[in-house]
């Protein structure tokens, strides 16, 4: 199987092409495989590019199998793919994702990705007090194509990040578990972020995580209107909610290398 390795912000992801959709049913046992980090290739999530020339779409499965909706890091990475195969011309091009098609434009050597709208339809956006441990959190419920809980924090530096992560995103409050984005306010224009990612645990970068935690500043006036700079442990990348409700990203997608892996002998050691 030939593979290409890419990473947004050190948020890594193994590309196949299956245009025909043949090995997107068997996603979860081959996520597993590859993007096993000793046994594997190594990676966040492995992504397969389905569809044709008429609207390419992305089917990105987490390390543990689950499949995303979708994923802001792995379709600029996706973007670039596309546009060094030669299978799209840009400099703007849509991509499909479970959550609807994407849309995204080459500018300055980054990625565009316009977003959508945010869904705050779940609690109708207002605060889900989170009861865990003899500890009392509150999360903002918001969907970016895919659910996450918002929490803001103090000072990201003194969270118990690895316990507290994988407690919240699987409380029985989220129907399907949830991406939890621990937030500081830096400035009006400036938010750190790490993100406990659903199904792939922590990442060094949420492209949905940090649209995510803008939207819900910007809802409570920690941050101004306009662009926001959301630092993430991988890099940074630049938020807008503009005013027709829409979110762009922007940020980098870097190819790391490209291979060919044998599965049935991958199988075979595990």
């Amino acid at each position: 199987m030939q593979f290409t390795k890419y990473h947004g912000l050190g948020n890594d992801f193994i590309f196949v092409e299956d245009f025909g959709g043949n090995l997107v049913p068997n996603g979860e046992t081959l996520a597993k495989l590859l993007c096993h980090r000793q046994f594997g290739i190594g990676a966040d999530g492995l992504v397969f590019i389905t569809g044709d020339a008429d609207l390419y779409t992305m089917r990105i499965f987490n390390g543990d199998g689950s499949e995303a909706e979708m994923c802001g890091n792995a379709i600029r990475c996706m973007a670039d793919y596309l546009l060094d195969h030669g299978l799209s011309t840009g400099p703007t091009l849509p991509i499909g994702t479970i959550s609807g098609t994407k849309e995204i434009r080459v500018q300055d050597g980054l990625y565009v990705v316009d977003m959508g709208e945010p869904d705050f339809s779940f609690s109708q956006g207002e605060v889900v007090k989170i009861d865990s441990h003899g500890v009392s959190w509150r999360a903002y419920p918001v969907s970016m194509g895919n659910p996450h809980g918002v929490v803001f924090v103090d000072k990201l530096a003194s969270l118990d990040f690895l316990t507290w992560g994988p407690r919240l995103e699987a409380h029985e409050v989220w129907p399907q578990k949830a991406n939890i984005e621990f937030t500081e306010v830096i400035a009006s224009n400036h938010l750190q972020v790490r993100v406990w990612e659903r199904g792939a645990g922590p990442t060094l970068a949420c492209g949905t995580g940090a649209c995510a935690a803008t939207v819900v500043a910007r809802r409570l006036g920690l941050v101004e209107e306009g662009p926001v700079k959301v630092s993430l442990p991988g890099g940074d990348l630049v938020i807008e909610w503009v005013e027709d409700n829409r979110v762009f990203m922007t940020g980098s997608a870097t190819k790391v290398f490209t291979g060919i892996i044998d599965i049935n002998n991958l199988e075979s050691e595990r």
